[in-house]
């Protein structure tokens, strides 16, 4: 094993096997653009890590080392613990045709007893590895973790959509999710709510999601309204949450929530299912570009030409697929990754198996979101959910 080298310009070109660098000469060629990857296992990470490493742990690292260094003569510096491992790992890299790869001498318990520079406060041992996968993505990481748990999240319907998007949503480790619907679990809810399970028939959807979520993840808040949407309650039930996924399964409830989104700026994600096809768009009142769902649909349409799923009928996965998708607009927009769905329709055809996208500008003439609307106000929305017909006024539980 070779000393622990000093270069004053970097690494050199081809480093010998067994080559350590001490932790400041490690700290000095990441200012120079060396890649730390710490190679240590989750539960230790989340003791604390070095400012600017990578953690892959060692089983990992030959399957992702192509995506984090894709050239050879990247210069690679490996930690683990004290250094044992991370040496173990370097021969490894340099049987990969890696070129100039460092072990770091006494790893990170020397790092840290000679005071250099950790990482914003790691997270505890269960985030560690309870989000291991998502952590590892560079463009999640801590600190996008984190983001997620301080996130608030307004699902409206514990019910077809509302299930599969609250379930991803508690899993990836959003902090903060309130389900709002009023309606109690029936038997036919079974074979597309999956929050739900038999023995829960009759129970509130909101108690039956509680205890669904808090057992997939305890450590995340579950608030629950079981209330109805109405023009009093919408702008003080969605109020103070980040965005609104919409679950509900019926016109008006939707016209009352853009409007209360759009008061309040909050994005809206859109889903929809019917038989055996879905759509979805990102309606976001913060963006000038962006439309909204009357830019979509200006007025409801007569109530037989827009069947709720009890009348028209669903296949059970469908609402799992659109919801799924909600949640995945919901992780970009909190993370602030990837291009939304904003001005934009994704349309899914179950037969065909296939999707495609509309484009959906901004109306300059929309009732509900151009300059010149006058009527887009919650309460004119509930007066037109109030005179809609019987069979549309259905809870907000989603299809």
């Amino acid at each position: 094993m070779n000393a622990a080298a000093e270069p004053a310009q970097g690494l050199p070109d081809a480093t010998p096997p067994g080559t350590e660098v001490s932790p400041r000469q490690a700290l000095l060629e990441q200012a120079r653009g060396a890649l730390l990857i710490d190679v240590r296992e989750a539960a230790e990470c989340a003791a604390g890590q070095a400012r600017g490493a990578i953690a892959v742990p060692c089983g990992r690292l030959e399957a992702r080392i192509a995506e984090l260094a894709p050239e050879p003569g990247q210069p690679i510096l490996l930690l683990c613990a004290t250094g044992q491992r991370s040496l173990a790992a370097a021969a490894t890299l340099c049987g990969r045709g890696y070129r100039r790869v460092a072990s770091v001498a006494g790893g990170f318990s020397r790092w840290q007893a000679e005071g250099l520079p950790l990482a914003d406060a790691a997270l505890d041992a269960d985030s560690m590895q309870r989000y291991a996968r998502q952590l590892q993505l560079p463009q999640v990481g801590v600190a996008g973790q984190k983001r997620l748990a301080s996130a608030r999240i307004a699902i409206l319907g514990a019910g077809g959509l509302g299930s599969p998007a609250a379930l991803y949503l508690a899993a990836a480790g959003v902090g903060h999710l309130t389900l709002i619907d009023d309606d109690a679990v029936e038997r036919s809810n079974l074979q597309r709510q999956v929050l739900h399970a038999d023995a829960r028939v009759g129970m509130a959807k909101t108690d039956s999601a509680h205890l669904t979520l808090t057992a997939l993840n305890p450590h995340i808040h579950i608030q629950t309204r079981r209330e109805r949407l109405v023009a009093g309650n919408v702008e003080r039930l969605l109020a103070g949450h980040d965005l609104v996924i919409d679950g509900s399964d019926n016109f008006p409830t939707r016209y009352l929530l853009t409007a209360a989104s759009q008061r309040l700026r909050l994005p809206l994600i859109y889903g929809a299912v019917e038989r055996f096809g879905g759509q979805l768009s990102v309606f976001d009142p913060r963006r000038a570009d962006s439309p909204c769902y009357r830019c979509l649909f200006p007025e409801p349409p007569a109530a037989g030409d827009a069947p709720n799923c009890s009348e028209a009928g669903v296949l059970g996965v469908l609402p799992g697929i659109v919801g799924l998708l909600q949640a995945t607009e919901a992780l970009k927009l909190i993370l602030g990754l990837g291009e939304s769905l904003v001005g934009r329709l994704l349309c899914f055809d179950a037969l065909g198996m296939q999707f495609h996208a509309l484009q959906l500008p901004r109306n300059p003439h929309c009732p509900g979101c151009s300059g010149a609307a006058t009527g887009s106000g919650p309460l004119e929305v509930e007066a037109s959910r109030a005179a809609a017909p019987a069979c549309t006024r259905v809870s907000a539980a989603g299809s």
